[in-house]
């Protein structure tokens, strides 16, 4: 695969860079494992010195750290450094949290005079991480912080199209004083990923990306009996009840669909609106829409940015195409987008009837799809009609009520009045064709180390 920045804005390529060598990749792993030899016996203190630091250098130089995720992938400047320090309270959650977090646990045992039991919890090598392009640096954060604070270390092949985002991210953990090796970038071939599964010396795959994707190096890992963390696409729900607040849930369900230009996973992209509310809802969602100004991601005033690459963009067009030969309906709403660059028109999608299959899909960008139910019982029922599972949002003006509901949406995340919240002390992750395995909080700080029994027993033998 080929690793170059190019400009989504301007389409200019600006900076290619070669894939890893063989031999380069040999030499990562091994790097990386001496490293590792080392880093696990660093004290939670020193670690989280190192954590703090990255966090530090993060909110020092946010302006630099977002100007390279909106050059190479599009995202607004605004936007950008939103997520830059989000990436900084991810390292710093952990800098606090993670030797609470990994703390021996003594167990209660049947006798307790028979045995002391306690589980401990170790770092057991090398993390592989492939992570996407949509939040560059987010990503990586949500994987390294935990993983470098558990003492394990990691190797890091990111997307294509975010190259200087990778590197950058590899600077930022040595500036911050982490020893050489135990986080490295490496501009991975295709093949490197059976060479690097197959290494003994690593326990694990963390993967966000595709469903393609997921398949193919959880299929690898698993081979290769190694442990693999998905997180893959999203259709989520965003169900707006007969008691909601009509105009905030329309106002929140027009940024959650076209926050990052609708490429997120856990973005609004399925609309399921109560009849009685329906029209109004409407009516406000596309004027909301229609207030959206398409154009240079780094000027403040512009507020949908363009999609990743013009590829991005063809691929979603042919999509919207399939799904009009299914029988959908669509509708283009908003201002019309600049056809330099790699933009694309915000359109609304109906008439996803149960023989549609486009019902099933992702809309990888600014499509709504858009649904009209009679009540809570079918709002529901579509919400579940879904083979992803990752988020969703219910709109109602009663929080018992809308527990309830989101209680019975399939998924890892529902939130009440609100399209989604990533946190650093909030957990992520889904089911489903969505995944498996978490990220953040010590559910994902635990996800690659060894839950080692240690039991001390003396009793007499029995013969």
């Amino acid at each position: 695969m080929a690793y170059a920045t190019i400009n989504p804005y301007t389409a200019e390529t600006l900076k290619t860079f070669p894939e890893a060598t063989d031999a380069e990749v040999h030499k990562a792993l091994d790097d990386a494992h001496a490293a590792f030899v080392q880093w696990r016996e660093v004290s939670f203190a020193e670690r989280a010195k190192i954590m703090a630091s990255a966090a530090s250098i993060l909110r020092r130089d946010i302006d630099k750290y977002a100007r390279l995720a909106t050059l190479e992938m599009g995202k607004l400047f605004t936007e950008a450094k939103l997520e830059v320090e989000l990436s900084a309270d991810i390292f710093d959650y952990y800098a606090q949290h993670a030797e609470a977090l990994l703390k021996p646990e003594d167990l209660p045992v049947a006798k307790s005079a028979e045995g002391k039991a306690k589980l401990v919890h170790q770092p057991q090598g090398i993390v592989f991480a492939v992570e996407p392009w949509n939040f560059p640096f987010y990503q990586v954060a949500r994987i390294i912080a935990p993983q470098l604070s558990a003492g394990n270390t990691v190797l890091l092949k990111h997307a294509g199209n975010v190259p200087q985002c990778a590197a950058i991210s590899e600077e930022l953990m040595l500036e911050a004083g982490l020893p050489k090796g135990a986080f490295q970038n490496i501009f991975a071939a295709r093949h490197h990923t059976a060479v690097i599964l197959e290494d003994p010396r690593v326990c694990g795959v963390a993967l966000t990306g595709s469903e393609t994707a997921g398949s193919i190096v959880a299929g690898i890992a698993g081979k290769a009996l190694k442990k693999a963390t998905l997180e893959l696409g999203g259709a989520d729900a965003f169900v707006v009840l007969e008691d909601a607040d009509v105009e905030k849930a329309a106002k929140w369900a027009a940024f959650g669909r076209h926050w990052n230009a609708g490429q997120v996973c856990v973005s609004s992209k399925r609309l399921i609106v109560v009849d009685a509310v329906y029209d109004r809802f409407l009516e406000v969602y596309k004027a909301e829409v229609a207030k959206l100004k398409a154009g240079d991601p780094m000027d403040p005033a512009t507020t949908l940015a363009p999609l990743s690459s013009q590829k991005a963009a063809d691929d979603l067009a042919k999509q919207v195409e399939d799904a009009k030969a299914e029988g959908a309906q669509v509708e283009v709403i908003g201002a019309a987008v600049p056809e330099k660059g790699a933009f694309f028109q915000p359109l609304l999608m109906t008439g996803l009837h149960s023989d549609n299959k486009a019902r099933h899909w992702e809309f990888f960008g600014p499509v709504t799809q858009l649904y009209r139910v009679k009540d809570e019982a079918e709002a529901i029922r579509v919400a579940n009609d879904s083979p992803f599972g990752l988020g969703g949002s219910v709109f109602t003006k009663d929080e018992a009520r809308g527990s309830k509901v989101a209680e019975q949406i399939n998924t890892g995340m529902v939130f009440v009045n609100h399209p989604t919240m990533v946190k650093a002390d909030l957990p992520f992750g889904g089911v489903n064709r969505s995944g498996f395995g978490r990220e953040l909080i010590g559910l994902g700080i635990k996800e690659f180390v060894n839950h080692k029994l240690i039991d001390v027993v003396d009793i007499d033998a029995p013969f």
